[in-house]
This record gives structure tokens, C-alpha cells and sequence, in this order.
């Protein structure tokens, strides 16, 4: 694979991390907008929104099966426009019925997009035989801020959800597709890669070179599944409660509350654009046990502040902290199953919505139940948790000969 190919492979799929992160954002920033104009009641609305992380989780699964037969750049190249023409729709649609199936097209694809983008993202970093995941998902994160700056300024200007969407689509749509011809699938891995990757997929030593390549036993991928759950409940303990957490109990202003998403954001940006370096520099386990102790450090700080600019800086440091345990837990799939690393970077992307859905409940649920301080240390006890399973993301030594 030449030099230019892998650099034109790498941009195109920056890109279309970029895309994903512009489109989901652009979604769940104006749910009260789509709330409002389709009339769903407060009680429906929790159907709604679990409905597109489960379907998601189908769509990676789906994945999975599909990569089987044809490239995951196939399966990238027509679930992104799936994702945004399914957006168009959820603004465009007539009725609850149809608003309903424009979600559910838009759940099965963003969860075939998230797996099939992880899966070229993993080949990837091992063509290049360097650290550059977290670099897609800084791409992923820049795309989150501008979509939710589009939906800011959509709403500030009162314009309709087709007028807010459509631009958009218009100019990510092409650009995708064009951006597709460059995507780079995997190389065929050497035969000590493939005859280890079937022997850890199927949990048992032995294989030689010539073993079938075998979807990894669950066991084995069970904690990266375990690190992928913990950070996306942290992640969404954020996004749900930052605003209602600094409002209601660190007593800032309505305005101030809108702040610490913000900055989680930017400061995810920050981390996951310099993480790669850090990894190259002191190797994927410092950096998922200096992440993960970033996060419980930024729990703690929120669930003891005094005050909003003390919270503020809690959830600065979630995402300096949490930023980086999402990527390094794909790459670590990688590494760990290099001859069947498609599969096992599907299976884990379903944990990712399975971490989604769990947070936001969990954190309601015990605030209610308790008080909302006390809630937030419970993330701060599973991300602490991830320590105990950092040698996971240790380079796999080759076995002697």
C-alpha cells in the first residue's frame, strides 16, 4: 500500500467521522424542536430516543454479518448517506408513523456508519504502525461542535428543521460519496497475524498459520466491552445532566448551565487531538490509566463543588479524561484480534450504545433516589474501574518460537 494511498485513505475517512459527528449532533441538539413539531408527548419521548441507540446496536450487528461478504468500505460508503437522507427525512416527514421509521432508518445506520468508520479506522492505524484512532475521533468531536453550532444558530434564527438540515445535507451528502472513492480497506494480515488473531478469537492457544480467521469469543472481548460501557455512561451522564446538575444543584444562572457541555466538548477536541502523541510517546496503557483517572478526578470535583465554576472545572476534566477511552478501546480490539478485528470492533461498538442507554437513567434514577452528588459518584467508580483492566490495551507480545 503506498504512502499517498494511506494518506488520501486517511483524510477521506476523517472526513466522514467528521460528518457523523456534524449529523448525530444535529439530531439530538434539536429533539425538543422535533418534540414540538410532530407533537410527542413527554411520555413517548423516552420510546423515541431509546429506539435509535437499540436500532443502532442492530445496525453494528448487522455490520458484522455484512462485512462477511462485500469491504466495511462498502458498508461506509452507502450507510452515510442512509444516516443523512434518513436526517432529512426526520425533519420532513408527515406524522408520528413517519417519524418513526425516519428514526429507525437513521438508528440502523449510524450503527452500521459507527462500526463499519471503527473498523477502517483500526486497518488503518495498523498500516501505518502508529497511534492515529484518536484522531478520527478528534474529527468526530470537531463535527459534534459544529453541528450543534448549526443547531444553535438554526434555532436562534426560529428556522424549520428542513431549513436547518437541508444545507447541511446538501453539502455532506456529495462531498461523502466523493470523499469514498479514496477509502482503504484492510490488507490481507501476514499469516503469524492471522494464525494468532484465530487463536485469541477462539480462546485457545495453538493455531498456526494457516487457522481460519474466527469471530472473537466474548470472553475475550469482555473487558474492552466492560471500558466501552463505563465511558459512554460517563459521556452521557454529561451530555443528560451538566446543564440540570450546575442549575439546579450548584445553583448558575440558566445561561451559565449551558456552559459545561460546551466545554466538555472543546476539551474533548483538545484530548483526542493531542492523544495520539501520547500514546506514541508513553504507550496506550498510561494513556487509558491517566484518562480514566482524569475522569474519576472530574466526577469527584463535580459531585464536591461548592460552586458553578468549581463544577466547571469537573467537567473540563471529564473530557480531557474520557476522550480517550473510547478510541483506544477500538484500537485495542485491533491489536488484540488482528485477524478477525472487523468483528470484534462490531461486537464492541454495540457496547458503546449499550453505555448510552444505561447512563442517563442510572444518574436519574439514584439522584432521585438519593441526591444528584452522590449520583455522579457512581460513574466515578466505573471509570475507576477501567484501571483494572488497562494491561488489556498492552501491545500483545508475539509468542516464542
Amino acid at each position: 500500500m503506498t504512502d499517498a494511498r494511506m494518506r488520501h485513505g486517511r483524510a477521506a475517512l476523517a472526513f466522514s467521522f467528521l460528518a457523523q459527528g456534524m449529523a448525530f449532533a444535529l439530531l439530538v441538539t434539536r429533539i425538543p424542536a422535533v418534540q414540538d413539531r410532530y407533537g410527542i408527548s413527554n411520555a413517548l419521548l423516552p420510546a423515541f430516543l431509546a429506539a435509535v441507540p437499540v436500532l443502532a446496536g442492530v445496525g453494528s450487528v448487522g455490520a458484522e454479518h455484512l462485512v462477511e461478504r462485500v469491504r466495511p468500505s462498502l458498508v461506509l460508503r452507502w450507510s452515510q448517506p442512509v444516516v443523512l437522507l434518513s436526517l432529512l427525512g426526520v425533519a420532513a416527514v408527515e406524522g408520528v408513523a413517519q417519524l418513526a421509521l425516519a428514526l429507525g432508518a437513521f438508528g440502523l445506520a449510524v450503527g452500521a456508519l459507527d462500526a463499519s468508520m471503527n473498523m477502517l479506522g483500526v486497518s488503518l492505524q495498523r498500516s501505518y504502525g502508529r497511534s492515529i484512532m484518536l484522531g478520527f475521533h478528534a474529527a468526530y468531536s470537531l463535527g459534534g461542535i459544529l453541528g450543534a453550532s448549526l443547531a444553535w444558530l438554526g434555532a436562534h434564527l426560529e428556522l424549520s428543521l428542513v431549513a436547518s438540515y437541508l444545507p447541511v445535507a446538501a453539502v455532506l451528502l456529495p462531498a461523502a460519496l466523493l470523499g469514498s472513492r479514496w477509502y482503504v480497506d484492510a490488507a490481507a494480515p501476514g499469516p503469524a497475524d492471522a494464525g494468532k488473531g484465530a487463536a485469541q478469537a477462539a480462546g485457545v492457544a495453538g493455531a498456526g498459520p494457516g487457522a481460519r480467521e474466527a469471530a472473537p469469543a466474548f470472553r475475550m472481548l469482555l473487558p474492552l466491552c466492560l471500558v466501552m460501557t463505563f465511558a459512554y455512561i460517563g459521556d452521557s451522564t454529561v451530555s443528560n445532566w451538566s446543564a440540570k446538575y450546575l442549575q439546579d444543584v450548584l445553583g448558575s444562572s440558566e445561561q451559565l448551565a449551558t456552559v459545561p457541555y460546551n466545554v466538555y466538548m472543546a476539551t474533548t477536541l483538545i484530548g483526542r487531538s493531542l492523544g495520539d502523541l501520547g500514546v506514541r510517546r508513553f504507550g496506550a496503557v498510561a494513556v487509558v490509566r491517566g484518562g480514566a483517572l482524569l475522569a474519576a478526578l472530574g466526577f469527584g470535583t463535580v459531585a464536591a463543588a461548592p460552586g458553578a465554576w468549581t463544577g466547571m472545572l469537573g467537567f473540563t476534566l471529564l473530557g480531557l479524561g474520557l476522550c480517550v477511552l473510547v478510541p483506544q478501546t477500538f484500537a485495542a480490539a485491533g491489536r488484540l484480534f488482528p485477524g478477525a478485528s472487523d468483528a470484534a470492533v462490531a461486537r464492541l461498538n454495540v457496547f458503546n450504545y449499550v453505555g448510552f442507554l444505561v447512563g442517563s437513567p442510572l444518574v436519574g434514577a439514584l439522584g432521585d433516589a438519593w441526591n444528584y452528588r452522590t449520583a455522579m459518584l457512581v460513574p466515578m467508580a466505573l471509570v475507576l474501574v477501567t484501571l483494572g483492566y488497562a494491561r488489556s490495551f498492552a501491545p500483545q507480545q508475539p509468542a516464542p518460537a
